[in-house]
């Protein structure tokens, strides 16, 4: 154990060395090829407000989105549901909900959902552009079944299998992905922690459906023949995090915790995410974040509808004979342009 405990040192170390790297360009060439990118929308309130920097820091459920290890923190059960309104102003809403049980001494189980709305769309042709058709709805929808484990008082680990899809009323695309990731912590009082997180690996997803065919009548007029259309197959967004934080602990009281984490993304730039956390009492906690990428301070080059700057409030209140079971509601704020930002709101339920 000693020597596992020596070795997980130096893969922490080398995380903490791959921080400084300066961030690359990521790969613009395939920028737009993916699909799926549904995947890359956190859906939790609490890491939201901060930019999901914590990588290194996630406890719980929220881990089946940013790094599947923190699943094993896990006390006893852990429910969470979170609603967003995701790019305020475009009528565009996510529910979220997640559950955690620990099993045995070290293993957890979970599972969550992730649903998205776009409300009524209005039904258009080429002879009817202005509609008059009716109206459809988009789906987009994922489900995650995960399992994490402590291996020590400093290791753990997780893997999690996550079933895609997104439709309309006569295509669908559906497919598979994988994550993975580990988190080490250390420390007199497990301040120091670092983490690393595989993201959305899987095989490409297609588009299908009757949406896809084509009727007409052959010259002749008197058979009906029905063309179906192949869609290009496309690749899952995947990326690599890797994060690390540390807490300063001020008395009983008050915590303020610093984190960095980096993106390497395999169809978008690159990221670094920088936020802070501060807690009283445990039962305040104020966080922001902010998240730079290649131009994202310019109008003209920036690449994304995030402009950097995050912000959150958790308020935990604690019930129980012992004081161990927490009721929480979080909420997480990310500023946009255009659109008036991404508003989070959730709650917690911790025994």
């Amino acid at each position: 154990m000693k020597t596992m405990e020596r070795r997980m040192k130096s893969a922490a170390a080398l995380c903490l060395a791959l921080l400084t790297i300066p961030a690359m360009a990521g790969n613009p060439d395939r920028a737009g090829s993916a699909g799926a990118t549904q995947l890359l929308i956190n859906p939790w309130a609490r890491s939201s407000g901060w930019g999901l920097a914590n990588t290194a820091a996630l406890r719980g459920v929220e881990g089946m989105y940013g790094n599947i290890a923190a699943l094993a923190h896990v006390r006893k059960t852990e429910l969470v549901f979170s609603s967003t309104r995701w790019l305020e102003g475009s009528g565009v809403s996510i529910n979220s909900v997640g559950f955690g049980q620990k099993l045995g001494g070290s293993g957890v189980i979970g599972i969550s959902a992730m649903t998205m709305s776009f409300g009524d769309i209005r039904v258009t042709e080429v002879e009817q552009p202005e509609g008059g058709l009716g109206t459809f709805r988009p789906s987009m929808a994922n489900i995650a079944l995960a399992y994490s484990k402590g291996f020590s008082n400093s290791i753990y680990g997780g893997l999690l299998v996550r079933v895609v899809t997104e439709s309309i009323a006569n295509v669908r695309a559906s497919g598979v992905a994988f994550d993975a990731g580990i988190n080490y912590v250390t420390g007199e009082q497990d301040q120091v922690r670092f983490g690393i997180a595989l993201k959305n690996v899987g095989p490409t997803m297609r588009f299908s459906g009757d949406g896809m065919s084509v009727q007409g009548l052959l010259v002749s007029g008197s058979d009906q023949l029905t063309l179906e259309q192949r869609s290009q197959k496309f690749e899952l967004p995947s990326m690599l995090s890797i994060g690390g934080s540390y807490d300063f602990l001020m008395g009983k009281n008050h915590r303020l915790t610093p984190a960095l984490t980096y993106n390497s993304n395999s169809f978008t730039k690159d990221q670094f995410i920088l936020g802070l956390e501060y807690a009283f009492r445990k039962m305040v906690h104020i966080r922001g974040g902010y998240l730079w990428e290649d131009g994202i301070t310019n109008d003209a080059e920036r690449t994304t509808v995030f402009t950097g700057p995050s912000a959150g409030l958790s308020v935990d209140i604690p019930f129980g004979s012992e004081k161990h079971s927490v009721i929480a509601i979080d909420y997480g704020y990310r500023a946009t342009n255009p659109f008036s930002g991404v508003h989070s709101i959730g709650i917690r339920l911790s025994l």
